[in-house]
């Protein structure tokens, strides 16, 4: 919301208007600057406070504060005051039907007696009866050079309270610190900059610690993870056609380099436990941006139309959030086509498109799957993603570096074993596979209270049935249709 956009709404003929947020004390400010250097009669009516005037309204005589919802509309339309009307927090009132008719009364009489209702509230839904008469507005968020100029006045803040102390910091930091706060309200994007603040500090290790206040104040945990931890590409074996494709694109996205076409995603499909996963995190990781996995099975909701609704706010938090990465685990199961769901998935397919297509913020997608055959064929043209990845099998090099990862990831020394062999030996085992046989091993040396050996890890292998050998058919079948329809990604 700015004075323009208020103007223009209180101007026109609409009587009830609706404004959503959280950040109230700034949304009263704005309203009654604008009402008192308009000269326009105004209330301001809560619950606890009861029925106030604004600037040019007139007092209310005693007796007539009128603390119930019900007692100051009868008021207001009793007495036919002309001139506009605050009401905060009416939304738990909007279920009785004396209400919702009180209110369609004041609208409807609003055009003789020039009288109109704002409704504020962080949330509110409107009865269908009273939302074809209504306009919804929205506080409009801190530019960049607003937000440079709160870090400004929270340093200054912070200075005088520190012996006039400065706050140490760089150019390049307080620019990232400025795209991190992007989309959020004043309110909460003063909470961060005191956060970032506290030490006296600011660097390249704050980042992280304000992503994540950041995504904890917009109240999307349940659909919407922040992963805390992401990885780094030398944690990630073999993937060279993938590394060398991100290397590429790494300053495009970040924004170091300007261009029309941003970086927009990947998918990634394959076998399972061939490292998808952690390609995700390793992207979030070399970029240095927040990792946001969505939750497909929290999307579902058993009421029409809520699942829809959970996925666009969880579009619209990754937007808010980016530049990030949003990682959509296992998305077939999400989107497949099922006689059974009431055509929920096409709705969601339908919603995850138009913000593919229509998007401008720096999210990138990174999509994983375990069976491509399943996702619809309109996500699959070209456009959709930037690039399709297939995750093989691992070869016999890149078997050595993940043991050797792996190894070295539980502080055993991988020149200590015989890579070469066991890498051999494990012709057909998807990383998690190999993973798993030095977790077996290790509980068997500590059993035996020994050290892990060559020997142990050979005993798992050869207890393991790998996936390729268990789903013979369907894995043989992935491979050859992935030959000529993607990039392989190792």
């Amino acid at each position: 919301m700015n004075i323009n956009d208020l103007s223009s709404i209180l101007a026109s003929s609409i009587n009830l208007i609706v404004l959503e947020t959280y950040d109230e004390p700034r949304a009263l400010s704005l309203l009654q600057e604008f009402l008192t250097n308009n000269n326009t009669p105004a209330w301001t009516w809560s619950i606890t406070d009861g029925f106030l005037p604004v600037g040019f309204g007139v007092l209310p005589k005693e007796g007539e504060h009128y603390y119930q919802a019900e007692q100051v509309l009868a008021h207001i339309k009793t007495k036919r005051l002309q001139g506009v009307f605050i009401l905060k927090d009416l939304h738990p009132y909007l279920d009785e039907p004396k209400v919702v008719r009180l209110i369609k009364d004041i609208v409807m009489q609003g055009a003789q007696v020039d009288q109109k209702l704002i409704l504020l509230s962080h949330e509110l839904s409107l009865p269908t009866e009273l939302g074809r008469y209504a306009a919804s507005i929205s506080m409009s968020l801190p530019t960049d050079d607003e937000i440079l100029g709160l870090v400004r006045d929270e340093a200054s803040a912070w200075s005088r309270k520190h012996n006039n102390r400065r706050i140490k910091t760089d150019n390049e930091t307080l620019d990232k610190l400025v795209a991190n706060l992007r989309g959020m309200p004043h309110m909460d994007v003063r909470k961060l900059i005191r956060g970032a603040l506290a030490d006296g500090v600011i660097t390249e290790t704050d980042l992280p610690d304000v992503s994540k206040a950041k995504f904890e104040l917009m109240n999307m945990d349940g659909v919407l993870h922040f992963e805390y931890s992401t990885a780094k590409m030398a944690d990630v074996a073999g993937f060279h056609n993938l590394k060398q494709w991100l290397s590429t694109r790494r300053d495009y996205f970040i924004g170091s380099v300007e261009a029309k076409d941003k970086p927009k995603g990947v998918l990634l499909f394959g076998v399972q436990g061939g490292g998808k996963s952690l390609a995700a995190k390793a992207i979030a990781g070399v970029w240095s941006v927040p990792l946001l996995r969505l939750d497909v099975g929290a999307l579902y909701n058993k009421f029409i139309g809520e699942t829809e609704r959970n996925l666009r706010d969880a579009l619209k938090m990754a937007d808010t959030m980016a530049p990030c990465v949003l990682w959509f685990d296992e998305m077939e199961k999400g989107l497949a086509k099922s006689d059974s769901d009431a055509g929920v998935s096409q709705r969601l397919m339908a919603t995850l498109l138009t913000w593919m297509a229509e998007r401008k913020s720096r999210v990138f997608m990174v999509a994983t799957s375990n069976n491509i055959h399943e996702l619809p064929p309109e996500l699959m043209r070209k456009g959709r993603f930037d690039e399709t990845f297939f995750v093989d099998l691992p070869d016999e090099k890149m078997r050595e570096e993940i043991f050797s990862i792996h190894l070295h990831g539980r502080e055993l020394e991988p020149d200590r074993f015989d890579l070469k062999v066991l890498a051999k030996i494990t012709d057909g085992y998807t990383g998690a596979e190999i993973e798993q046989s030095i977790i077996a091993a290790t509980y068997s040396a500590a059993a035996r209270k020994t050290a892990v050996t060559d020997f142990l890890i050979k005993q798992a292998i050869r207890k393991t049935r790998p996936l390729s050998v268990m789903m013979a058919e369907q894995v043989t079948q992935l491979r050859m249709w992935a030959q000529d329809r993607a990039v392989l990604a190792n």
